[in-house]
């Protein structure tokens, strides 16, 4: 009998990769192949996002980009936007089922196959918020090769913040967690297959509990496996707590590098937004977080055009930010999502939109802002040494080979080196390095001192 082949293609956060991951490791384990799109494939499962209009028109897009491409293949689609609107997804010709939130996790699904009369795909959405567990998931695909260097560990699902403009409570229903058994084995098992980094993923990766266990408890029985680095995603302000601040400063695994979603600068739209936080508190976790831990590396999430945001809360947001000893920017522009109280909102003429075009300047003025941002925090570190968690290698002229990695503050950095040194060995493996400039683009370049 023919062995089954899959290919799997996902947009959106790191959730989604791990998940992809996990759902391709049990299909292997049921006696599937994992090949690339270029491979060829029996089955190819398309993992969608929904987080903002955009996200959903980039997922139709690479629904009917594969479909085209690949006319053999079945096509599944999954995630976040099949979860909101399974309909609209069913209905793009060449598709052969949707899942939703916790119904990817149903491997029998994967083998359905539409009637050659009817073309009618499976579709199988169940209300997420009706969803009990978090299914546990990590970015180990099957069979690793020694050396990879970053897998994905998801430790927490959805969210009960209920944030005026989110739709996470409905795509993926309220926070739980996944067991810290579960955790502390598949944390293991990535640390056996080779991996240099743990990165934790969830929706509201703070809001962990198990028991009595919490994020921090997490991350002190995390410290013990064996394994180089632990990094942590985004957390949530109001979770941001000294205990964590503490745990993070005392550690040599786990990095000084997460996001702060801080999403406004004016107090106003922030309790519009409904988010459970001012800008004073903000500040205060912040430098908090920055005076205790080394080289610590905090990147904020800015959502731009609020419905309500005026031209004076733009400016406020402007000049709190260029103040914050922040490494980076994610810059958003708002996008009200049905079934979320800011649709309703705006539907009942409780908000009015910021126009589209005066959205898009203001993102792009909070863009060059976000370039200066990075370049500060970056350019503070040339003459200073920096852990580098070599990834990629790649040959420049004379045999000399270029190597690049990440800093334990998550800056990019490369060394080239001579011919001696191949790439390949230090791949996955931390070593020191003096930075001394800028290279291309605003990659930070060094030389190897171990």
């Amino acid at each position: 009998m023919k062995q089954k082949r899959v290919a799997a293609v996902t947009l959106g956060c790191k959730v989604n990769y791990a998940e992809t991951s996990s759902i391709v490791d049990m299909l292997v384990a049921e006696g599937w192949r994992l090949n690339t799109l270029d491979d060829g494939a029996d089955l190819i499962i398309i993992h969608t996002c929904a987080v903002t209009g955009e996200a959903e028109r980039k997922s139709r897009q690479q629904i009917r980009k594969i479909i085209r491409k690949h006319p053999g293949s079945r096509v599944g689609v999954i995630g976040c936007y099949a979860q909101l609107d399974p309909k609209r997804v069913a209905e793009i010709e060449g598709v052969s089922f949707v899942l939703g939130t916790a119904d990817k996790f149903d491997i029998s699904c994967y083998s359905f196959e539409p009637s050659p009369d009817s073309h009618v795909p499976l579709i199988k959405v169940s209300p997420a918020e009706e969803a009990k567990i978090a299914h546990p998931a990590c970015s180990m695909l099957s069979q690793p090769d020694k050396g990879r260097t970053r897998a994905f560990l998801k430790i927490q699902d959805g969210c009960s913040f209920g944030c005026a403009y989110c739709t996470i409570p409905i795509a993926r229903g309220r926070s739980r967690s996944v067991p810290l058994s579960v955790l502390l084995d598949q944390a293991r098992s990535i640390a056996d297959a080779g991996y240099s980094e743990i990165v934790l993923t969830g929706i509201n990766l703070a809001d962990y509990r198990d028991g009595d266990i919490r994020l921090a408890g997490l991350l002190r029985q995390l410290e013990a496996v064996d394994v180089s680095r632990i990094r942590i995603s985004s957390i949530e302000p109001q979770l941001l707590d000294d205990e964590l601040i503490g745990i993070v400063a005392d550690s040599a695994k786990i990095m000084p590098h997460f996001h702060l979603p801080l999403q406004s600068a004016s107090d106003r739209v922030l309790r519009s937004m409904r988010r459970h936080y001012d800008t004073a508190f903000y500040r205060e976790r912040l430098e908090k977080a920055v005076s205790s831990i080394t080289v610590c590396a905090i990147g904020a999430d800015v959502m731009v055009g609020y419905p309500g945001e005026s031209e004076e809360d733009f400016a406020e947001m402007c000049r709190f930010i260029e103040e914050l000893p922040v490494a980076y920017l994610h810059v958003f522009t708002c996008s009200p999502r049905p079934g979320t109280k800011l649709f309703a909102e705006i539907a009942e003429k409780k908000l009015i939109r910021v126009p589209s075009a005066e959205a898009s300047s203001r993102a792009a003025r909070l863009g060059e802002i976000g370039e200066r941002i990075e370049r500060r925090f970056a350019d503070a570190f040339i003459g200073k040494r920096l852990k580098v968690l070599f990834e990629e290698s790649s040959a420049l002229a004379g045999g000399a080979v270029r190597l690049s990695g990440y800093s334990e503050n998550y800056l990019r950095v490369s060394v080239d080196t001579g011919a001696e040194i191949v790439g390949k060995e230090l791949r996955g493996q931390v070593r020191e390095v003096l930075v001394e400039r800028f290279g291309e683009g605003w990659q930070l370049q060094g030389r190897l001192l171990s």
